[in-house]
């Protein structure tokens, strides 16, 4: 049975290049949250601000999955205000049932 292509908002892939780049930027400031993840995660990037881009990675994983990898969500802000001068996510690791 052939999966229905999933409609891609715009310059979805350079939103989710960009936000990914702010989260491995904070983990690299911050080694002790490497520490904290899961070997080999897959990383679900949730931009709080940014319904569009957070549902369509929700849905990516939901049609695709994981691989097996544990799942690793970051919660972030994608839109920036100037006044903030580092970005933090809030990193979650679901835990087995």
């Amino acid at each position: 049975m052939a999966q229905e292509t999933l409609k891609r908002p715009k310059k979805i892939v350079e939103r989710n290049i960009q936000l990914t780049n702010q989260i491995t930027h904070y983990l690299l400031d911050h080694p002790d949250m490497i520490e904290s993840l899961p070997d080999n995660f897959e990383l679900v990037v949730l931009p709080d601000d940014d319904p569009e881009i957070r549902l369509y990675n929700l849905d990516l994983l939901d049609r695709y999955g994981s691989e097996g990898k544990p799942v690793v969500f970051a919660r972030i802000r994608s839109h920036v205000d100037a006044v903030i001068p580092a970005v933090k996510p809030s990193l979650f690791v679901p835990l087995a049932a």
